[in-house]
């Protein structure tokens, strides 16, 4: 198994002359990230690989943070009778992928605030004539009358985005080992900056 975090640059194109195609990529700066703990079956009930990117300056680290100073800290947990070759303190880099290589890529979604229920959930809205004045983009009638309330679980106007995604099946199109940069095929959850965790199948 393979994973590294990486954050989100954001979107470019490359060109592929032999096939005459052009490809919509996402550009990543992964890594390099450093193995902060090693977890195991029999003291912590799994197996897992904890990881750092981005170590803080040395007057931001708190002395609970000792030997763990790092901005974003993710855990990968491993399948089992699966293992990695791996020490703590050992660093892990955009080299470890190769072209053609099958990912999958978590990440927090961009927030929108408070919608409505028609950009929310897709609700067609109110018709456009017979007297409807106002009310254009409204759910319409949200209750029922016996029981005499609305139902938990009803589709409503309330917060959008800002959730964890997770993206299957993408592939790398090229890695760019001198500047830590991984180029994927198409869209990846997030605004520019977001934490990515990547990882293979």
């Amino acid at each position: 198994m393979k994973f590294i975090l990486g954050l989100k640059i954001g979107m470019a194109q490359i060109f592929d002359n032999e096939k005459g195609l052009r490809i919509p990529v996402t550009l990543v700066e992964a890594g390099p990230c450093k193995v902060l703990q090693l977890k195991n079956l029999k003291k912590d009930g799994y197996e897992s690989v904890q990881i750092g990117l981005k170590p803080k300056k040395e007057n931001k680290v708190k002395k609970s943070e000792k030997g763990k100073g790092f901005k974003f800290i993710k855990e990968f947990r491993l399948p089992k009778d699966e293992s990695v070759d791996l020490n703590i303190g050992d660093m892990i880099d955009v080299s470890i992928f190769q072209e053609n290589d099958k990912i999958k890529v978590s990440g927090m979604s961009i927030g929108k605030g408070f919608q409505g229920g028609v950009k929310r959930w897709g609700f067609s809205g109110r018709c456009a004539t017979h007297g409807t004045k106002h009310e254009k983009r409204t759910l319409g009638s949200v209750g029922c009358t016996r029981p005499a309330r609305v139902i938990k679980g009803r589709k409503m106007p309330g917060r959008t985005g800002y959730a964890r995604k997770t993206v299957s099946n993408l592939q790398v199109v090229k890695v760019d080992k001198e500047n830590n940069i991984l180029a994927v095929c198409g869209m990846l959850p997030g605004r520019k900056g977001t934490l990515l965790e990547i990882r293979t199948k």
